[in-house]
């Protein structure tokens, strides 16, 4: 056997030492870039994640700030409808102040008129009382229908006195107009003839009798001496023939009372 070098043998062992070195350093340099490999994988994950809540965060803040640009707008909106809500209110309630002055008024007119309106009524039935008794029966059934209307709740009071008023109106034509008519004086039926309110005859249909209604004595007068002229009137009042010059009996003046 051939004797062992030391030198050799150092040199062999180093050479060795030196390979296994390097095999060992070339393994870990892999494992190191492996690691190095995944550490940025996991790094880029991270970055990956860390951008998508950023852009979350971005996605929020903008949907708050739309929401927040939208809730403004409707706030400015609302308060301006809020304004015209309040003009709309006020206007309203000066109408509604208006109309309950109107009622108050109405309710006032109301106790005023009521009592202005039954006085017409109860001066009418007087007057026609106390009137030349012509239509004696349609006039006094007229007054006594405006009573009646007078009671009633249900009939406004601007009807009741436009018909009181018509009834004024009825009264005053009475007076400037020629008119005949058949009616009844006692038993005998008899032809009236009414000139205005000055005079009131009658004449029996067959001209037997003739008279007029005294004022004064509130009665009628037998006097056949008008035969002719009431004969005339009628004739003229019913229109068969030409208005004529007519002679009829007119009380007497009266002196007025102080």
């Amino acid at each position: 056997m051939t004797p062992i070098n030391m030198k050799s043998l150092r040199r062999l062992t180093g050479a060795a030492l030196t390979i296994a070195l390097a095999g060992m350093a070339a393994n870990g340099g892999a494992q190191t870039l492996k690691n190095v490999e995944a550490e940025q994988k996991e790094a880029d994950k991270a970055a990956q994640a860390s951008q998508a809540q950023i852009n979350d965060i971005l996605d929020k803040k903008q949907d708050l700030a739309g929401r927040y640009a939208q809730v403004v707008a409707e706030t400015e909106s609302l308060n301006k409808y809020i304004e015209q809500l309040s003009v709309q209110v006020k206007s309203q309630d000066e109408e509604i102040a208006g109309i309950e002055q109107q009622l108050l008024d109405i309710e006032t007119t109301n106790r005023e008129v009521q009592p202005l309106m039954q006085k017409m009524v109860d001066t009418l039935e007087q007057f026609v009382a106390l009137d030349v008794p012509f239509l004696l029966e349609e006039r006094t059934e007229r007054v006594s229908k405006l009573k009646e209307l007078m009671a009633r709740s249900d009939i406004a009071i601007s009807e009741k006195y436009r018909r009181i008023l018509e009834a004024y109106q009825i009264e005053l034509e009475y007076g400037r107009t020629l008119d005949a008519y058949e009616g009844k004086v006692g038993e005998k039926t008899v032809e009236f003839v009414r000139l205005g309110r000055i005079s009131l005859m009658y004449q029996t249909l067959d001209e037997a009798e003739t008279g007029y209604w005294d004022a004064q004595k509130k009665d009628w007068v037998l006097d056949n001496t008008y035969t002719e002229a009431v004969k005339e009137a009628r004739r003229v009042a019913r229109k068969d023939g030409a208005p004529d010059l007519l002679t009829v009996p007119v009380p007497a003046p009266q002196e007025g009372k102080s």
